[in-house]
């Protein structure tokens, strides 16, 4: 049997909200607008200043490419990282480096990590090996043409897993560089040309 309805000009009873919930809800709420206050302010005092690359040095040497387009080269570059930052140095926790030739990876290399200070500019040799590269297509063909020139123009790219220290807080993020058309001649009496690279750091 249904109950009886409630006497005429008695509204049914609304469900009441526990104290408890309020008082919990209220607290989280004022801890979001508390940690979006310290982030902005944070933010705002550090004024952080982009991180700049540039490769300062570039040669080959032990270059051999076989009849049946092997290539065996050794590379070694001098990259220039400036942390122009007051309040901001960096671990860098994982360095990679590729050597491509016309989007064909030729090499790639480790670097070891090392910690940049604030305000500190940091030179450092990147040292890779083509053994045995085998090339197709017709880049083969192309890397002979720049060969017989004197230069060869390659892309060095950089992935690195970093942590920026803003005071005792630690930030991870993912740093990419890319130095493209780098033109290395196969003569130092030749020289190199700075080349200045592309920087996206994400989460």
């Amino acid at each position: 049997m249904a109950p009886p309805p409630p006497p005429a000009g008695q509204a049914a009873a609304r469900p009441r909200h526990s104290p408890l919930i309020r008082i919990i809800a209220g607290v989280i709420l004022g801890l979001i607008v508390l940690v979006g206050l310290i982030v902005l302010i944070t933010w705002l005092a550090v004024q952080p200043r982009k991180l700049k690359y540039s490769l300062e040095q570039g040669s080959i040497s032990g270059y051999n490419l076989t009849k049946n387009d092997k290539l065996t080269a050794n590379f070694h570059f001098v990259l220039r990282a400036d942390n122009p930052n007051r309040r901001i140095s960096l671990y860098y926790d994982k360095i990679d480096v590729t050597v491509s030739y016309e989007d064909q990876v030729v090499s790639v290399n480790n670097v070891h990590p090392f910690y940049q200070r604030r305000r500190n500019v940091t030179h450092l040799d990147l040292y890779l090996v083509a053994k045995d590269a085998a090339l197709y297509g017709a880049v083969a063909r192309d890397l002979r043409m720049e060969k017989a020139s004197g230069d060869l123009e390659l892309d060095v790219k950089i992935r690195a897993k970093i942590r920026l220290k803003i005071g005792v807080f630690k930030i991870h993020r993912k740093l990419k560089v890319l130095c493209g058309s780098v033109t290395v001649p196969f003569y130092s009496s030749k020289g190199f040309e700075r080349v200045y690279c592309d920087v996206d750091i994400d989460d």
